[in-house]
């Protein structure tokens, strides 16, 4: 019996590998996923949320000033994808799959620390970003703080905290690196950075696009940029701010703090 079913296994898993191989199956977001599918992925991303989410120290979330923060932050960066109160969601965030979950109900129904590693850590396969590299953690906290209030909102209330909401800002850009540079933070920094979509990098899985020069091999090269002699602290210029060191680059100023550029650079050192 235990044989027949390994056997039956095997064959499904042949049978999926050669449709998706073969192009059968239809990935256009118009076509849903079907429902045991999307309870897996649901059930899954779930389960993972909450182990994750329980190790998190949750600090007091009342504070009008920080409740008023993260609704600025909300507007600015949530409200998009996820609507609001009498909001409608973006039209792209409508054509997504799976769709961007009410955060209303979200907020009733997952604790705290939940919310903060999800909007901190972002979901794989989802459109969820991971926000960790743009906002410091009390910035995700101020939105959690606001999530909280969020399902007691009408929409003229909405629209009235929304309007009232400080200017949100991201996390502004260290001067300094704080860590000793780490390779193994900088390979998960080259990847939130989205430099795959340039250049082909080893180590980094993604679409490794060959729009700028592949970057193996790039720790023995005797420039960076062409223009800067190769050393760790060139790598971290450049990375950190191309433009003024090379003016018309197609390399793009990408809001790179110090410390994850050098982290960046410790991680591109050992690519020889």
């Amino acid at each position: 019996m235990k044989r027949t079913l390994v056997i039956l296994a095997a064959a499904v898993s042949a049978l999926a590998a050669t449709l998706f191989w073969l192009g059968a199956y239809d990935i256009s977001a118009t076509d849903q996923h079907l429902r045991p599918t999307y309870w897996l992925f649901d059930t899954g991303m779930r389960r993972a949320v909450i182990q994750r989410g329980k190790r998190i120290d949750v600090p007091p979330l009342d504070d009008a000033g920080k409740i008023a923060e993260g609704a600025g932050h909300f507007k600015a960066l949530c409200v998009q994808c996820h609507g609001a109160p009498g909001i409608a969601p973006e039209p792209f965030a409508l054509g997504m799959l799976p769709v961007p979950s009410n955060l209303a109900f979200t907020a009733r129904t997952w604790r705290d620390g939940e919310l903060f590693w999800t909007i901190r850590e972002g979901i794989k396969m989802t459109g969820m970003p991971a926000w960790r590299y743009r906002l410091d953690d009390a910035q995700v906290w101020s939105i959690v703080a606001f999530l909280r209030v969020l399902p007691t909102l009408s929409p003229e209330r909405y629209g009235q905290v929304a309007s009232s909401a400080p200017a949100p800002a991201l996390a502004a850009r260290r001067s300094t690196a704080l860590l000793v540079p780490d390779a193994t933070r900088g390979r998960r920094a080259i990847q939130q950075y989205a430099c795959v979509t340039c250049h082909v990098i080893p180590g980094i899985v993604g679409s490794n696009a060959p729009v700028g020069p592949p970057l193996e091999g790039i720790a023995t090269r005797a420039f960076v940029a062409g223009v800067l002699p190769n050393s760790r602290d060139a790598m971290i210029r450049w990375l950190v701010s191309p433009q003024t060191i090379r003016p018309g680059s197609a390399m793009p100023d990408l809001g790179v703090s110090v410390q994850d550029a050098a982290d960046i650079a410790a991680y591109l050192a050992t690519l020889d």
